[in-house]
């Protein structure tokens, strides 16, 4: 395979000359241009990754960082990501939680990791993450983007959506359907989304006349195992519940399935509305009702904004996403009677 220094030595050139046509960077004349390029041409010279990113001090490449590599979430995300950078002739380096540390050390070790790959830009979905890590980062941080989150010090670099109104649209939604016996199956109370839909959900309700202090409520991990387990256990408490909400989609599914198994309808005998409608939710049985959060949207603009940065590109950014209520299957008018009643 031919080197640059193959292509220069044909051309008759200088490395450094070779190296600025190849580049892009700094002027050469004409002639030298096309010597150069004969060369290039004769030689089927192609410069590796590692070749283009010394010529030009950038890798094009762009890391992210995910808590974990599972369910049906992540994975549209970034799809987004992939296709967007590709267009854009740049590459996606992934990095996500593993080893024995917590959250926070397994963010702190997975972003250190795309650092350390020379990556020009990073994007980040994760809440453990506290301002001194930030601070730890140096330079990198100036080029960091985090999805779903803010952090005061680098807030015009957090892109994020109003879970308040996704939890306040979920118990509207509920409350237009005549439901006043609800129980919530929540995400972990250590995740800041969760507990803004939670609060917004709550107040709603509160608003509506519902004594939310005898409302069943259980924490969860935003899994479809989470929702299983939470669903029986909401069964087997014998309280009183015509609809539940579940604060993500995943964990719906799960509540879904538990009373499928045991022979409560959905929604005859109970409404279940889960949040964030994901493409899960669509193959449900029933489909899922579900609170639109634009994912796509707020991704592709945190990461216009770090194209915009990090390759003085002028893509447009927005910061104002739409919620909304996507309607299927799963929900129903409350009726006489209960899913405790049906259940026994």
């Amino acid at each position: 395979m031919a080197t640059i220094k193959d292509v220069a030595r044909l051309a008759g050139v200088g490395l450094g000359t070779a190296s600025r046509v190849v580049s892009g960077k700094g002027s050469v004349s004409a002639a030298t241009l096309e010597k150069v390029r004969k060369a290039i041409e004769e030689l089927d010279f192609r410069p590796s990754h590692a070749a283009r990113s010394l010529l030009s001090g950038s890798s094009r490449m762009i890391g992210v960082y995910i808590p974990l590599l599972k369910g049906t979430f992540y994975m549209p995300i970034m799809q987004v990501i992939d296709m967007e950078l590709r267009a854009a002739g740049l590459h996606m380096v992934v990095a996500f939680g593993v080893g024995d540390g917590n959250v926070r050390q397994q963010a702190v070790e997975g972003i250190n990791f795309l650092i350390e790959r020379g990556c020009d830009g990073l994007i980040v979905m994760s809440n453990a993450l506290e301002e001194s890590d930030l601070e730890a980062m140096g330079t990198a941080k100036d080029n960091l983007v985090v999805l779903n989150h803010k952090y005061e010090s680098i807030a015009e670099q957090c892109f994020t959506a109003d879970h308040f109104l996704g939890g306040r649209m979920a118990a509207k939604s509920l409350l237009q359907h005549k439901h006043k016996k609800i129980a919530v199956i929540a995400g972990p109370a250590c995740a800041p989304d969760n507990v803004e839909r939670i609060s917004g959900f709550m107040r709603e309700m509160e608003l509506a006349g519902i004594d939310t202090r005898k409302m069943w409520i259980v924490e969860s991990n935003f899994a479809p195992d989470g929702g299983w387990a939470a669903a029986q256990e909401l069964v087997e408490s014998g309280y009183d519940f015509t609809a539940v909400f579940c604060a993500n989609d995943e964990m719906a599914v799960g509540a879904l399935s538990y009373f499928q198994h045991i022979g409560i309808n959905v929604p005859t005998e109970v409404s279940v509305i889960g949040y964030d409608d994901t493409f899960t939710a669509e193959y449900t049985a029933p489909r899922l009702s579900s609170v639109h959060i634009a994912w796509r949207e707020m991704t592709l603009n945190g990461l216009n904004f770090l194209l915009n940065r990090c390759y003085d590109m002028e893509r447009p950014v927005e910061r104002q996403y739409p919620v909304s209520m996507t309607w299927r299957s799963s929900v129903e008018k409350a009726v006489r009677g209960s899913a405790k009643k049906a259940a026994k």
